[in-house]
């Protein structure tokens, strides 16, 4: 404990000082292959036309566009926006203390790239409609409480929702209503403007008209949008940062949906004291429709527990065994750490440590860090001990085998089907600068081909996404009625055997787990159908250029568009009637008799609060499936018969233009530099590897 009181490292002037970059190893090496992949796709647009060159940029932005997201989800009070703040390498930046009403998704952008003009502060204000639908209706649980016939507890929220209204009305007076739909841009970013739109402040008596005033828009404040620098992050990453899943309205858990649908990485954050109860059943039907690979749980505050390297065990097994039991994703990574031993590493005040956690670190780090500890300076060794390194490096594999693996072999395969349309080309100068004769090529002739490969391709594809979104709507519905029926019949059982007196519950998650059984069925169908027709439209484009130019190069091929990736079914997760553990539902039961009054009345119920899920499955994810896969196979064929187009020009170019269509004077220089540039594009990269 000394030790750690001896420590006063300076901040820096912004107040913070960097840790050791330990934990960014793997995206440090991602960044390294995105700069590589750079310098090929420059290589690559000098020896294109000006049609080829568009093509390859197109490419470099997808690479700019390549910005992982990552939604922090978690319960309220586990410590949350405290380790967003340490990821972000700046203590203190996003208040932690928000009003249980704030309903706020903050997104950090980290490194991204933007105009010079651009805001590094914008806010999304809530339209009229969403605040009227919160307002009138009581948001989600006022629907439920109205679907049935919940008067008491639709009465409380209606309670509620008056004090919010009330209280919003004082603090912005008459610009309320003008404020609502607006999206206020900020030229720089500022803790006092954070805490302005997403910190809500409870003193009412001390506003006063300021619009600076600390939390004077969080009531109304949707979204928030911030750009930062992070000179520790080797690339670009968003991190957003949602609300709290406990929420009186259920509103908090739509949004945090939404913002979960919009990523590929989600972190659950757990407070050691309360791990994963029971109690977190919304969250768990949320990151039960996450695939495992896609998601880590952090358990903060471990430098509260008494005796961690015994507890850190204990609460592992705790997790995994709740997680099991409520159908939950299984081989979960967890991760343990403390959000604030990062923070005080990040803001240079580890003298503050309170002695009974510094004497819990202590006992971490004889277990984490072993004989490492001598080598590590004392704000290195808690920064590793906060368990910000090892979430860093996970989430790091993650990326790196995910989305940047399947964006970078997306912009790979193009660019290796510009590069061997360039081979043939090649072949076709080199043989008329030989003095061979090359037949011309009727453009006509070949674009009614590349019109028949589009027409077959699209109606071979159509057919199949037909077939398949058919099947899976027979079998979400069929599902929905099992279970239904077996609702149904567990109801009738209960009352029979208890009787009407005794108030009977049922769960739901059957129905989910049959439903998403059924996406699982739909996500392989989807990805083998489009891989045979993606596949077989590239075959079909290989053979054109082999039949129309007669030309044979070696190992050439056109490489198929990667197949889009499914979102997550996150819908799945929104709670409805038969989740609600409250007085409700107890009211519901009292005021039937009979038990055809009570079948009915359940059926009924049951099937409205169902309908949603099946739907947003049915229509929702059907639609942006086909979508998707449409216009990837769409643009592949009209990006390939453009390239098609191309190299029907070089057959028809004199001999005396060759060397200024290339902009290489020296066509043995061309052929070198194309066939290296197909090498590099063929490695099997470390990402592959990995």
């Amino acid at each position: 404990m000394e030790a750690i009181a001896d420590i006063d490292q300076k901040p820096d002037e912004d107040g913070s000082v960097e840790p050791h970059a330990f934990g960014f190893e793997t995206l440090a090496g991602l960044s390294d292959e995105i700069t590589e992949l750079r310098e090929v796709l420059s290589d690559l647009a000098v020896l294109c036309n000006e049609s080829g060159a568009k093509k390859v940029r197109k490419l470099e932005r997808q690479i700019s566009d390549l910005v992982p997201s990552v939604t922090m989800i978690g319960q309220v009070k586990a410590g949350k926006t405290s380790l967003v703040n340490a990821m972000i390498g700046r203590s203190g930046f996003l208040p932690a203390d928000v009003n249980p009403w704030t309903s706020v998704v903050t997104s950090l952008h980290l490194n991204t790239r933007r105009e010079d003009d651009a805001p590094e502060a914008s806010f999304q204000l809530f339209n009229q409609d969403e605040w009227d639908n919160l307002i009138e209706s009581g948001g989600r649980l006022g629907e439920l409480s109205r679907r049935a016939n919940a008067d008491e507890e639709l009465e409380k929220v209606h309670a509620q929702i008056a004090s919010m209204r009330e209280k919003t009305r004082q603090r912005l007076g008459r610009k309320f209503e003008l404020l609502l739909g607006q999206k206020h841009d900020f030229g720089k970013v500022t803790e006092d403007l954070i805490q302005r739109y997403v910190c809500m402040g409870d003193d009412l008596d001390m506003i006063d008209g300021d619009d600076g005033q600390q939390g004077r828009f969080a009531d109304i404040t949707k979204a928030a949008d911030v750009y930062l620098d992070a000179d520790r992050l080797p690339m670009p990453l968003c991190i957003r940062d949602t609300p709290g899943v406990n929420d009186t309205f259920l509103m908090r858990e739509q949004i945090t949906i939404n913002a979960l649908r919009s990523s590929r990485l989600c972190v659950v954050v757990l407070s050691a004291h309360q791990a994963l109860t029971t109690t977190d059943m919304a969250m768990i039907r949320m990151i039960s429709n996450v695939k495992s690979r896609d998601l880590v749980i952090f358990v903060n505050r471990i430098d509260e527990l008494s005796d961690p390297v015994n507890q850190v065990d204990e609460i592992r097994d705790s997790i995994r065994d709740t997680l099991a039991r409520h159908n939950g994703p299984q081989d979960v990574e967890i991760v343990f750490g403390s959000a604030y031993w990062a923070n005080q590493a990040v803001s240079g005040t580890l003298s503050d440590i309170v002695e009974d956690s510094a004497e819990a670190m202590f006992k971490w780090a004889e277990m984490k860090l072993g004989d490492q500890s001598d080598t590590l300076s004392p704000e290195e060794m808690v920064w590793r001990l906060s368990g910000l390194p090892d979430l860093f490096e996970t989430l790091g594999k993650r990326i790196a085998q995910g989305l940047a693996a399947e964006t970078l072999g997306h912009v790979r395969g193009q660019a290796m089907n510009i590069a061997t349309g360039l081979a043939v080309s090649s072949s076709i100068v080199s043989l008329k600068m030989n003095g061979e004769d090359i037949p011309p090529v009727s453009r006509e002739d070949l674009k009614k081909r590349l019109t028949h490969i589009e027409e077959q391709g699209m109606q071979a594809l159509n057919q199949r996404l037909e077939q398949m979104a058919r099947q899976f709507s027979e079998r979400i519905d069929q599902s929905r009625k099992r279970f239904l029926d077996r609702a149904l019949e567990a109801l009738l059982q209960h009352l029979e055997a208890k009787g009407e007196d005794q108030v009977w519950n049922y769960s739901a998650d059957g129905l989910r787990v049959l439903l998403r059984s059924s996406f699982l069925v739909l996500s392989r169908k989807y990805a083998s159908e489009c891989e045979e027709v993606f596949g077989a439209v590239a075959d079909e484009l290989s053979r054109t250029y082999q039949a129309v130019f007669d030309v044979t190069t070696e190992g050439f091929s056109i490489e198929p568009p990667k197949v889009p990736i499914i979102p997550a079914p996150i819908t799945l997760g929104t709670t409805i009637a038969l989740d609600l553990n409250t007085s409700w539902w107890k009211g519901w039961w009292r005021r039937r008799r009979g038990f055809r009054n009570y079948a009915d009345s359940f059926y009924d119920l049951i099937e409205a609060e169902t309908a949603p899920l099946v739907e947003q499955l049915d229509a929702a994810h059907l639609g942006e499936i086909r979508s998707n896969a449409t216009s990837t196979l769409q643009t592949f064929i009209e990006e390939q018969g453009g390239q098609l187009l191309d190299v029907c020009t070089q057959s028809e170019v004199s001999e005396s233009d060759l060397h200024a269509l290339f902009g290489v004077t020296d066509i043995q220089e061309r052929d070198e530099l194309l066939a290296f540039i197909i090498e590099e594009l063929g490695k099997e990269t470390a990402l592959e590897k990995g």
